[in-house]
């Protein structure tokens, strides 16, 4: 872990109003689900995986997971996103093994590898990307599945130039704000399938996490035509060239 990489203590709160509880949010969730179960479609049905979902947050995902049956573990850097995770799994009587700890240092807590390795909006908090994914890539089954989802550069620099912010453009997308939800590190896509092919992966698949709604001039619509937009947002999700312009790609991988 590196002193700069980003711990969300602070506005864990804000993570619930901002992300989860809205448009943007469920049109994320609906799009990562219905890849997710791509990859659990691949595993015997009768028969429970192990999935590490690495840098967890709240627990959306992983609560849905344990609920299928599915042995989870969830790691996160952030006691407040994590006691929000547990307070979830107990309401549901869900059982789901949780460490606080950066995803880098995990291998000093638990010897495990899984079936599936998750690890969703965390490479564009952290300073070293290429530690990250080679300590996921070592919690990884060598027939295991990697679904590595991150904030996409080529996305704000539509957006932000759209939005006349020429300023802030010029800044070279430079945050101006520590705490805010505006990721440290946007990633270039092109930067991060290399990194994944020098840690000898294979892309399976690239999906693009809201390639519409982020560019709504009528903002409105996302809530009155929510099923038209969601129903858009999934069948051009992996086409190009909107998939390059979604905010988040989402990334299935195996190792080679």
């Amino acid at each position: 872990m590196n002193k700069q990489d980003r711990n969300f203590d602070d506005i864990s709160n804000k993570f619930a109003q901002n992300i989860y509880g809205t448009t943007k949010g469920k049109i994320r969730e609906a799009v990562v689900w219905q890849e997710l179960e791509k990859i659990l479609a691949t595993y015997p049905t009768n028969k429970p995986i192990t999935i590490l979902d690495a840098g967890g947050g709240q627990g959306q995902i992983a609560c849905r997971l344990a609920k299928l049956g599915h042995q989870v573990t969830l790691c996160d850097i952030s006691e407040q996103m994590l006691e929000l995770t547990k307070q979830k799994a107990l309401a549901e009587n869900l059982t789901i093994n949780c460490f606080c700890c950066p995803i880098q240092h995990l291998d000093s807590l638990i010897n495990q590898q899984f079936d599936l390795v998750i690890c969703h909006a965390v490479l564009e908090w952290v300073a070293d990307p290429i530690e990250l994914i080679n300590s996921l890539k070592n919690h990884l089954k060598p027939d295991g599945y990697l679904s590595l989802m991150f904030y996409n550069y080529h996305a704000l620099l539509f957006k932000t130039v759209t939005l006349g912010n020429f300023g802030y453009t010029q800044a070279g997308l430079a945050k101006r704000k520590k705490k805010t939800l505006s990721p440290d590190y946007p990633r270039d896509p092109n930067d991060v399938y290399q990194w994944l092919i020098q840690a000898n992966f294979t892309i399976l698949q690239k999906t693009g996490i809201r390639i519409f709604h982020d560019y709504l001039t009528n903002k409105s619509k996302a809530e009155t035509h929510f099923e038209q937009l969601l129903e858009l947002e999934q069948k051009y999700c992996q086409t190009e060239p909107y998939l390059h312009l979604a905010r988040y790609i989402l990334v299935t991988a195996k190792i080679k």
